[in-house]
This record gives C-alpha cells, sequence and structure tokens, in this order.
C-alpha cells in the first residue's frame, strides 16, 4: 500500500446544503493543491497487511474483500507546511486559527467496512496528521454533520465546514480521524442517514485503517481515542464510544466523549420539535423530508410504497430523486418549501409524530444512543443557547440519561454562539477550541 499523490488540480468547496454542517452558507470553489511530503515524513513504505493487532472483536466478517479496517488506498490530499498555513485554511473554514501549533498533513483513506446487513463494503474518511517529530500520536475521532451530497464529507472537501475540525484537532496536535459514512465521499450506495449502527461501524474501522496508514507518514496512533462529533455525527460520537467500552476494539479504547448539538433523541424530542414549530421551520422541512425518504430506502421501501402518501404534491414527485445523494445544497434549499403544512400529507405528519412498524423500529437505534449504558469515560455534552436545528433538550436528556444510569455527564453551554445566522453551526466553531483545550487537560499537557 502505498501513498497515492492527487492529481486533480481542483476540488469543489461547497458548504452546499450539509445541513447540520454548513447552515445556510451555499456554493464556492477552489483550488486543491497537492504539495509535496513534509521533512518530517518517512518515505511512503508498503503498509503491514492484515489486522490481527487493530482488529476489533471477530464476530467482524472478513470474507473474501477482507478484513474490517483493512486499507484499501491512501492518497494524499493537501498539505499545510507551517501552523500559519493551517490557521488559514481553518479561518477560510470558518474555525480558529489561534489553535494550530502545527502543518498538517491530510490524506484520503479508502478502506474495508461492512454495510447495514454485515456485507463487505468499502468506505472513505479523511486522517490529517500534524508535522511533528513525535512518532506516537493522541488520537481524536471527529464523526462531521449531515450532508445531502456525497461529497459533503471530510475526504471531499478543502477548506470547508466539514473539514476544519479535523485539520484544527491536527493542528493541535493529533491524529484526527475523520469518517465520511457510508455511502459519502468514495463509498458505494446511498447513506443511511441517521443509522447510528453503520455510522458508528464505519468510524470504527476508519480508526483502524487509519492505524495501519500512519507508520507510512512516520507516526503511530496510540491506543486511546478521544471522541468527538457534530450535530448527527454527536450520535455516531456516543455510538462509537459505546463500542469501544464493549470492547469491539482490541486496540483502541475510549478516553473521553464531547459530542456537540446532537438529535440524541431523535424520535421522542428532535422530531416533535420538527413539527410543531421550536426549530427553524426550512430546517424542519428539509429534515423531515430526509428523514422520510432516507428510512425509506433503509427499510426497503416499507415507510411508504408512495411518495404521495407523505408528501404532499409537487414535492411527491420530487423528494425522493432530490434526497439521492446526487443534488447539491442549493437545489435541495430550492426543491424543499419553506414550511412543514406545505410538504407533508396528514399521512405523512401523523407518521412523524407517532412513528409505527418499519419506520419506529428503524428510529429506535436512533433514538435510544444514550439510553441503557453507562459510559465509563469522562464525557462533556456540548451545546449552543436557541439552536434552531438540533433542540437543546436532546442534550438535557442525553445528560440525564448519563447520569441515571450512574455516569457522570458534564454539559457545556457555548452560549449564544453564532455563525452566518446559525447558533447550531456556531456550536461547531465555538467548540474546537473548547474540546481541544479539555482534551489537553486530560492528556495533562498539549500534544
Amino acid at each position: 500500500m502505498r501513498i497515492r499523490p492527487r492529481r486533480t488540480s481542483t476540488l469543489a468547496l461547497a458548504c452546499a446544503l450539509t445541513l447540520a454542517a454548513c447552515g445556510l452558507s451555499l456554493a464556492g470553489t477552489a483550488a486543491a493543491r497537492s504539495l509535496p511530503h513534509g521533512p518530517h515524513q518517512a518515505a511512503p513504505q508498503a503498509a503491514a497487511g492484515g489486522q490481527a493487532a487493530a482488529g476489533g472483536a471477530e464476530g467482524h466478517r472478513a470474507g473474501r474483500a477482507g478484513a474490517r479496517g483493512t486499507l484499501v488506498d491512501a492518497e494524499l490530499r493537501y498539505s499545510l507546511p507551517e501552523p500559519s498555513d493551517a490557521a488559514d485554511e481553518l479561518v477560510a473554514s470558518g474555525f480558529d486559527g489561534g489553535v494550530a501549533a502545527y502543518g498538517v498533513d491530510a490524506y484520503r483513506l479508502t478502506y474495508r467496512t461492512v454495510d447495514r446487513e454485515g456485507e463487505p463494503t468499502t468506505a472513505s474518511g479523511l486522517l490529517v496528521l500534524p508535522r511533528t517529530g513525535r512518532a506516537a500520536l493522541p488520537t481524536v475521532s471527529f464523526a462531521h454533520g449531515s450532508g445531502v451530497h456525497r461529497d459533503d464529507a471530510p475526504s471531499m472537501q478543502r477548506a470547508s465546514f466539514v473539514t476544519g475540525p479535523a485539520v484544527g484537532y491536527a493542528a493541535a496536535g493529533y491524529a484526527a480521524v475523520a469518517p465520511d459514512y457510508l455511502g459519502m465521499g468514495l463509498g458505494p450506495g446511498s447513506h443511511p442517514w441517521m443509522d447510528i449502527p453503520s455510522e458508528t461501524s464505519a468510524s470504527l474501522d476508519m480508526l483502524r485503517a487509519a492505524r495501519q496508514f500512519a507508520p507510512q507518514a512516520g507516526h503511530r496512533l496510540s491506543r486511546d481515542v478521544l471522541i468527538t462529533g457534530f450535530s448527527q455525527g454527536a450520535s455516531a460520537a456516543v455510538g462509537l464510544a459505546r463500542a469501544l467500552e464493549a470492547g469491539e476494539d482490541r486496540w483502541f479504547q475510549a478516553t473521553a466523549l464531547a459530542p456537540v448539538s446532537g438529535a440524541y433523541d431523535f424520535a421522542g424530542t428532535e422530531l416533535p420539535a420538527l413539527l410543531d414549530g421550536r426549530l427553524d421551520p426550512k430546517w424542519s422541512t428539509m429534515y423531515l423530508a430526509y428523514a422520510l425518504t432516507s428510512f425509506n430506502r433503509q427499510t426497503g421501501g416499507a415507510v411508504y410504497a408512495d411518495p404521495a402518501e407523505v408528501f404532499r404534491s409537487p414535492y411527491d414527485r420530487t423528494m425522493d430523486e432530490l434526497f439521492d445523494g446526487t443534488h447539491q445544497g442549493p437545489e435541495v434549499m430550492a426543491g424543499t418549501p419553506d414550511t412543514v403544512d406545505a410538504l407533508l400529507t396528514p399521512h405523512g405528519r401523523a407518521l412523524l409524530a407517532a412513528p409505527t412498524g418499519a419506520l419506529a423500529e428503524a428510529l429506535r437505534a436512533t433514538s435510544g444512543v444514550c439510553r441503557d449504558w453507562t459510559p465509563e469515560v469522562p464525557v462533556r455534552l456540548y451545546y449552543a443557547r436557541g439552536d434552531e436545528q438540533a433542540l437543546t433538550e436532546n442534550t438535557a436528556g442525553c445528560a440525564a440519561a448519563f447520569r441515571a444510569a450512574g455516569a457522570e455527564a458534564g454539559v457545556v453551554d457555548l452560549g449564544e454562539v453564532d455563525y452566518e445566522g446559525s447558533r447550531h453551526v456556531g456550536s461547531s466553531v465555538a467548540a474546537l477550541p473548547e474540546t481541544i483545550r479539555w482534551f489537553d487537560s486530560l492528556l495533562g499537557h498539549r500534544p
């Protein structure tokens, strides 16, 4: 396995819709440069095959396609040689450049994982490594917010909101591991939005692939993983922490959990707020349309047989295609109505208000990620007051569930933060330096 330098000269940097990741900020493009390897890097060499050392609980399917987490391909996406370059990249992404202490190198990894049915597939993700002489690196796993286009993923963009946290953690001295999720980036098929089990497996297998690749860049990943994620990725982060604490990997272990602005109780807390007007009406229509179309795909068409059952005309003719992963944010913004009543039929509203059958089953894991589990690692849940997309009661409910189970769970109010008119997106901006400071304090030093 050799590092393959990137040959494409340009990269779309549109935030597009990315729902919980870019707020209402839309398109833009910029050149994406591929710079030589930094002086700290070892010459690329063949990676050790197999995952015996890095593998997880061996209920994992190996099969002809290879073990879960096996590295398939690695591609240098871009290099930011100096701390000032990383700081400039962060500022261009909307984040605080003051966290940058190192230059970084960013790689797209493609790796083996499993789909929702446990069958072999591949996924991609972004690994960002600091330009430091230290071989051993503490690891941060960052799970990104929702996206409607398959390119709304960390490994597919540059200087964008979805890449900012990974660059920021690496520039602060951590190995930053950011999965794209199934059906996003270079992964085949459609993206199973808000499917926590597949987000968890994709995140865990991305960690394994990153561990396999890191020696090619002159590093090795420590056992301890500091876990965070934003919005959709907040629930994915909780899922990964649960998996690691359950012993699903023989090498990696959870060290801290710091999710940001999650919809942890999607069915019981978030859906009612989307339906009754407590959240922004435009975002509500898009999240509800995304939920119906995605869960219908995930259940093989068991949520509705005809879109007209749940969507009013003319949206019954367009929603399935609009949310198929091939449409950019501006198209989705223009193609959805401004109010929930204009989108949903009475049956569609009733189904979301009181899910039954296949929809209720699909929502069970999505809505119970904080329940029936006692975290053994330090936990801080971050949120922004007045969040217009993720009801803050989600955070309060998750913290209450953890405390009821006997765990200590801190709640951090980031305040009335704002980024381009969105407090939801502003919470991700504000959380980056806050989580870095907390992670540093847990380590006892800045990496």
